[in-house]
């Protein structure tokens, strides 16, 4: 941290995370704008779901329970962007009744991300991810993944809970940030009352 941003932080109150998460609300008006451009051309060429060393945005990794010690990982994907790509028909039918246009799926790519990164590395569980940038084709997330057999973790209160087998493949089963707010449990109060249990067993209940 520069001696002039110490001295704003000083003055204001503000944390250095509070200066972090203001650059990246909007990002393409700042000086991340030039920076970022420069990340996603070293980005295309890297492997997909390969790990990093430290985070992107430090403040959203640490809130969503990311530490700088032994049994934390960081892998940055990339998920393609778009809507189902279904092959045309050739039968006659309407327009509409194609089932071509306007197909999308049930989860978000941030929870596809982190099912393909659970998937690369079997032997660690998904904690949370956060957006760090996208183009025209392809977006990508740093997923945090621990190691529940490390023993760091293992000694650590605050996150031993996730050496347990209760929580194995807990991204599979929407128990991450992503995966509860795709399945509605961001929302509470009134309005939310169908999204409970979940979408589905609330579709299924008998009318």
């Amino acid at each position: 941290m520069s001696e002039e941003t110490q001295e704003q932080t000083r003055v204001s109150g503000k944390s250095m995370y509070s200066y972090i998460g203001d650059a990246w609300k909007v990002p393409s008006s700042n000086y991340l704008k030039d920076l970022n451009k420069q990340r996603r051309v070293m980005w295309r060429r890297e492997e997909n779901f390969c790990r990093i060393e430290r985070p992107t945005r430090l403040d959203r990794a640490r809130s969503l329970g990311y530490k700088a010690k032994q049994g934390y990982v960081l892998v940055r994907g990339r998920v393609r962007k778009g809507s189902f790509q279904k092959r045309q028909i050739k039968g006659g039918r309407r327009a509409k009744r194609k089932g071509i246009l306007q197909i999308t799926v049930g989860k978000s790519l941030q929870r596809m991300a982190e099912e393909r990164a659970q998937k690369r590395y079997p032997n660690l569980e998904v904690l949370n991810s956060y957006w760090v940038g996208a183009d025209g084709q392809q977006e990508w997330y740093e997923i945090i993944l621990v190691d529940p057999h490390h023993p760091v973790i293992q000694a650590d209160p605050k996150i031993n809970w996730i050496c347990y087998n209760t929580h194995k493949n807990r991204v599979y089963r929407g128990k991450t940030s992503a995966g509860r707010r795709g399945r509605g449990l961001h929302n509470k109060g009134n309005g939310a009352e169908k999204c409970r249990p979940s979408v589905r067993a609330n579709q299924r209940r008998a009318k």
